[in-house]
């Protein structure tokens, strides 16, 4: 394959990125009666024209793209994507930026196509990196290899948190919802940040450049779409990701790729850096030194496709875009969206019944090279090609307008998330890119002018929608607050509502602050630190207030509020009659009034404890006292595992061995040895046990919690809290049955008497349960049933070898406090 005989200068301007290739190839073809250059990108190319247009006019200039052509007849510079460079018209300059894309998997071929056959009439430009050197040799034998240096230094900064990134930074990912993600954060711990991905729409993406061009934001969160020539002020890129899907395979960066993103920082003279952020692996060091020194792998093959496509049939069509290079250094472009297109859509009966003749052959290609702006499957793709391709083969040959018309009326509104947004900017983009096939419509202007008005209006609402979610003007202004040296301004209104600088930021309760959920979030610490800061003399004011109440509230889950606000938790302590004290909220006021206020809470603990847990404070007395007896000691501290109570049977032994003084002296205590079970009575009154249970778990939920009237619980499934739960409500458990331990002594005292009382209605009646229910109780307590027969009374009896109601379940652990509540249902009422 022989090089085109160029009549000009061809030279390949090669070097990193910030070396002013693409503002020196500019100036060559400004210097150029006429000229044309192709760019990777079509937010570049437009960036490119309007600098054509301010320097030569608007009638001089044309922008030629897939999805936009403006093309006055005088015009003289052509700025294009690569892909849409009218090749047959021949110019005094052309330039193809980028050229190292020659080796890209999607886009090389095109590239390639360029290197080889694409010259001007005096001058050429090839423009990229250096890696394309031995490429530019082979393939454009002659060229002059121009090297240029990078302006400015590229310095590697090593690894940042996201909250400790410099400003004019930009942060690297590789998915949206990556990008998304590190926006939210950014938004509000630093006030905001733009958004640049390659789904954007071009008109959306020079929105949100120009918020961080403005300095309305300091931060840019983007993908690898910055790295092709998007000029930026960036003085640091931070890479939060290195691992991509390249349309094929998810893959790590190779080091070319790295500094291809990484040399946006530094501007001219400005000198940059590049690191990694949040969980990026860090770089090691011989792709640092590659990248810092621009030392890359050379490209030793690129994609290739044959320029003289066979259109005398879809099957040679097919064989010819078959064909195999045969020049070393090329590679065949496989599985391209265009072939497989074609490929597909090729076996349909309506298009194999069309496509005859070398007209309708290209024109089937014509319809399978319009890009996938969708990023559909390859099946989605192919339907819509073929749908279009039937229009185009049909006897009219155009899309039919009403067909295109109703597509763009659907996609003509403005709700849904970005996702949505994004969608049908997506599909708009399909029908400009029809609509500038000039040949493709009856009427490609109107069209051209609705699709145009379509996909505006849904990039505006998508970059007020990027705005609105990713800028918050009030977190940067509170954060900018926070630099000052002078207090902030806040106020807090009768409600609870706070202001700072004028800015409403949350609610005070108590001493705890709350940010506004919906404009901060759970990671708004920059505005909770604002918050925090001007709000300490209220805080410190309520502090002094709170240590001189008396009046607090002890909720279920151990937390002490005063008047409905929730002031402190419990901690767990050893001894549970004395938790430990952590206030809620309160981390800016006063540390003497913290302290004021942890003491008066624990004083009025004791009270409570003092008022209702008396035989417990007893009991911890006696255990400590040298003056108790080795019995009553030993007791007193198996009470004070068991949650203050025992299970008699259990304890018999030791129950045997105390003397009369000793039986005294745990009366005296508070405590009771009963038929089967040892407690103390005044523990088992509900606000006593309920009190008991919230201690114990200090500062959680409790597993069992009795009920206010102390009623029998029944319960219908699943396993029991263990004793000490049980026993610390003053419950024990007889079968499925749970019922009071003063409750149940009652029970087992009347059993032990001949009289009416046991009958069935009169002992349930005891228990607190349904008759019904009763049969149940007294076997699970172990008593049978004797007597009652012609007139004799009714007689219940221990069974042989039972002393003791059935041992609580304890399978599968401690049920939850919750699923008790759900576990435990009272007896159905009595008839």
């Amino acid at each position: 394959m022989a090089a085109p005989q160029d009549r000009g200068r061809v030279a390949a301007v090669l070097g990193p990125t910030n070396t002013g290739k693409t503002r020196y190839a500019i100036e060559r073809m400004l210097a150029h009666a006429d000229g044309m250059i192709g760019l990777p990108l079509r937010l570049l190319a437009r960036e490119v024209y309007d600098k054509v247009v301010r320097e030569k006019g608007v009638a001089s200039a044309a922008l030629i793209t897939g999805e936009e052509r403006i093309a006055p007849e005088t015009a003289r510079y052509l700025v294009c994507t690569t892909e849409a460079m009218p090749l047959d018209r021949r110019t005094a300059f052309l330039a193809v930026d980028e050229i190292q894309l020659c080796a890209d998997p999607d886009r090389g071929h095109v590239f390639t196509n360029r290197l080889l056959h694409a010259r001007g009439l005096h001058e050429t430009l090839f423009l990229g990196a250096d890696t394309m050197r031995g490429m530019v040799k082979r393939h454009a034998p002659g060229a002059e290899i121009l090297y240029r240096e990078r302006l400015s230094t590229l310095s590697y900064a090593g690894h940042r948190k996201l909250t400790k990134l410099p400003k004019r930074t930009a942060i690297v990912a590789f998915s949206a919802e990556e990008v998304y993600a590190i926006a939210e954060l950014i938004r509000r711990q630093r006030g905001g940040a733009a958004v640049v991905m390659g789904a954007l729409s071009p008109r959306t993406r020079n929105a949100q450049v120009e918020l961080y061009q403005s300095g309305e934001v300091d931060f840019l969160v983007a993908t690898d779409a910055i790295g092709m020539g998007l000029n930026m002020d960036v003085d640091h890129v931070a890479f939060a990701s290195r691992q991509k899907f390249d349309g094929r395979r998810s893959r790590g960066l190779r080091a070319d790729e790295i500094a291809q993103i990484a040399g946006r920082a530094g501007r001219f003279r400005t000198d940059g850096a590049f690191g990694e952020t949040g969980e990026c692996p860090i770089l090691n060091e011989e792709t640092v030194r590659r990248v810092q020194e621009h030392a890359f792998e050379p490209i030793v093959a690129i994609e290739w496709r044959h320029e003289r496509l066979d259109f005398e049939s879809v099957t040679a069509l097919i064989v010819s875009l078959e064909r195999p290079p045969e020049v070393p250094g090329l590679t065949r472009i496989r599985n391209a969206v265009d072939e497989e297109t074609l490929k597909r859509v090729a076996r349909e009966p309506e298009i194999e019944g069309r496509a005859h003749g070398a007209a309708a052959v290209r024109r089937l290609w014509d319809a399978c090279l319009m890009p996938d702006f969708r990023k559909a499957t390859l099946d989605e793709h192919a339907r819509l090609v073929s749908r279009i391709a039937q229009s185009l083969l049909s006897a009219k040959g155009v899309l039919p307008e009403e067909w295109v018309r109703r597509e763009l009326d659907g996609l003509d509104r403005v709700d849904g998330d970005l996702d949505a947004l994004q969608s049908r900017i997506a599909h708009a983009r399909t029908w400009t890119y029809a609509a500038n096939r000039a040949d493709w419509l009856a009427r490609p202007d109107l069209i051209r002018e609705r699709a145009r008005a379509v996909e505006d209006k849904l990039s505006d609402a998508l970059h007020q929608a990027l705005t609105q979610r990713f800028i918050d003007r009030r977190t940067s202004a509170l954060v900018r607050g926070l630099k000052r040296d002078e207090a902030l301004l806040a106020g807090v209104s009768a409600a609870g509502e706070v202001t700072v600088e004028g800015h409403f930021v949350g609610r005070l309760e108590g001493l705890q602050f709350y940010p506004d959920p919906e404009a901060l979030g759970r990671e708004g610490k920059a505005v909770r630190g604002a918050a925090e800061r001007a709000l300490a003399p209220e805080v410190s004011r309520r502090l002094w207030a709170y240590a001189k109440e008396e009046r607090f509230c002890l909720g279920l889950k151990g937390d002490v509020s005063f008047q409905g606000a929730a002031l402190a938790r419990l901690v767990p302590s050893p001894d549970p009659l004395q938790p430990k004290i952590a206030l809620i909220g309160a981390p800016s006021g006063d540390l003497r009034g913290q302290e004021a206020l942890r003491a008066r809470i624990q004083a009025w603990l004791r009270q409570e404890a003092e008022r209702r847990l008396q035989p417990l404070l007893r009991l911890r007395s006696a255990m400590e006292d040298p003056a108790s007896t080795p019995g009553i000691r030993g007791l007193a501290f198996r009470l004070w595992e068991n949650a203050g109570a025992l299970d008699r049977a259990a304890v018999a032994a030791e129950i045997a061995c105390l003397s009369g003084q000793d039986r005294m002296a745990l009366a005296s205590l508070g405590f009771r040895l009963g038929r089967v079970s040892v407690f103390a009575p005044g523990l088992a009154t509900s606000k006593a046990a309920r009190l008991w249970c919230v201690l114990r778990a200090a500062g959680r939920a409790p597993e069992f919690l009795p009920p206010h009237s102390g009623r029998t619980l029944r319960a219908e499934k699943g396993p029991l809290p263990e004793w000490p739960i049980l026993a610390a409500g003053g419950y024990r458990a007889a079968g499925p049955i749970l019922i009071r331990m003063d409750r149940l002594e009652r029970l087992v005292a009347s059993l032990h008497h001949p009289t009416k009382e046991q009958e069935l209605q009169a002992l349930a009646a005891i228990a607190g349960v349904d008759e019904a229910v009763m049969p149940g109780l007294l076997k699970a307590l172990g008593y049978w049933r004797r007597g009652g027969a012609d007139g004799a009374p009714l007689r219940w009896r221990p069974r042989r070898g039972a002393r003791k109601p059935v041992a609580v379940p304890t399978q599968g652990g401690a049920t939850p406090f919750a699923a008790l509540e759900e576990l435990l249902t009272p007896p159905r009422p009595k008839p």
